[in-house]
């Protein structure tokens, strides 16, 4: 554990994570707080307030995870709690080390989520809805943190199956891609090839000595 903090603390991309999960803690309180003390959205008919043709704002109180699946008693709701810290402990413990940004932003979204939730659940018993788009055919209701940990999920796929097996692909190349190499190394033969310069072969030499005619001794 402690090597795990020495390379975390160290880790640029872990900071962005931890800034991304804060920065969306404190944005779904807030305006959970605003919905709840605020604009007192539970008090009003039928707890709706139009906005829109498209978006509107409709309390309701999720005893669920995202979008109401899995309601319960107490026995859900203290489950979904230690399950949603669970996760974010393990996706922090993940983003340790870390090394790509669009990941980095998505375990961020994901642990941001998923705090924000539990702490509704441990305070209220229920997690705060209210996004609404009814309007337009979505059925659910839900908040910041619900976006947050959807949008984070896009942001891991995406660094999964795109981002991540380019960056793989282009280390194997040495920073440069397949086309790039076979052009260098296409235009490498070709210059050594013009760069040579073909010498007629010269005439062969005789280098056998010629023998002496014995002079007579006159």
């Amino acid at each position: 554990m402690s090597e795990w903090w020495r390379d975390a603390r160290r880790n640029p991309i872990f900071r962005l994570t931890l800034l991304i999960a804060v920065v969306t803690i404190l944005l779904d309180q807030a305006t959970k707080l605003w919905i709840l003390h605020g604009l007192r959205l539970k008090e009003r008919p039928f707890g709706h307030l139009d906005l829109s043709p498209i978006f509107d704002l409709t309390y309701v109180e999720n005893r669920g995870v995202s979008f109401g699946l899995l309601a319960g008693g107490l026995t859900s709701r203290i489950g979904l709690t230690v399950l949603a810290l669970v996760v974010a402990g393990f996706v922090l413990h993940w983003a340790g080390r870390l090394g790509r940004r669009v990941a980095a932003v998505g375990a961020g979204l994901i642990v941001g989520g998923a705090i924000g939730n539990a702490i509704d659940r441990s305070f209220y018993g229920y997690v705060v809805d209210f996004i609404d788009f009814a309007s337009i055919g979505f059925p659910w209701r839900f908040n910041i943190a619900d976006s947050a940990i959807n949008i984070g999920v896009a942001f891991l796929a995406v660094d999964a199956f795109i981002l991540a097996p380019r960056a793989e692909a282009k280390a194997k190349t040495g920073g440069q891609s397949p086309e790039t190499t076979t052009n260098a190394a296409a235009k490498g033969e070709s210059d050594e090839t013009e760069g040579s310069t073909a010498f007629p072969q010269e005439a062969r030499k005789s280098i056998t000595p010629q023998r002496e005619h014995p002079r007579s001794a006159e």
